[in-house]
């Protein structure tokens, strides 16, 4: 079940994202509009756009959301990877995205002040190097 969905919502993410997808939905939204005075802009014309627009919003809110923490993940393993190669590297950083968000909390401070520290010390270097 998960690969066919997987499949699905790969091969439907991939299309709607084309120009030729926004062609079409901006097709329907022309020809729904132009219609209107042959309806008599009747609440049951307004409701066929409404409805559309909500179901396909509705379902492409799952299949975005699929193909984002497919992404994520991919993306996540990738750095995980680089860390894990890195001599050095924090390797406590590795599923750094799982850990409690009070630990991730700390960790961002601690990286800010790193961050910080690294500032101040390239501020150091250029200020000697105008002296010179």
């Amino acid at each position: 079940m998960r690969e066919i969905f997987h499949k699905i919502s790969s091969k439907t993410s991939n299309w709607v994202g084309t120009p030729w997808a926004f062609v079409g939905a901006l097709t329907v939204v022309i020809v729904w509009s132009t219609t209107g005075p042959i309806f008599g802009f009747s609440d049951t014309w307004q409701l066929v756009i409404n409805t559309g627009t909500t179901i396909v919003t509705f379902l492409m809110v799952f299949l975005i959301q699929n193909t984002q923490n497919r992404e994520a993940m991919a993306t996540q393993l990738k750095l995980d990877e680089l860390i894990k190669a890195i001599r050095g590297a924090r390797n406590e950083l590795v599923d750094v995205e799982v850990i409690p968000d009070k630990e991730l909390e700390n960790l961002h401070d601690e990286y800010q002040k790193i961050h910080e520290k690294y500032e101040r010390e390239m501020e150091k270097r250029r200020s000697l190097k105008k002296k010179h």
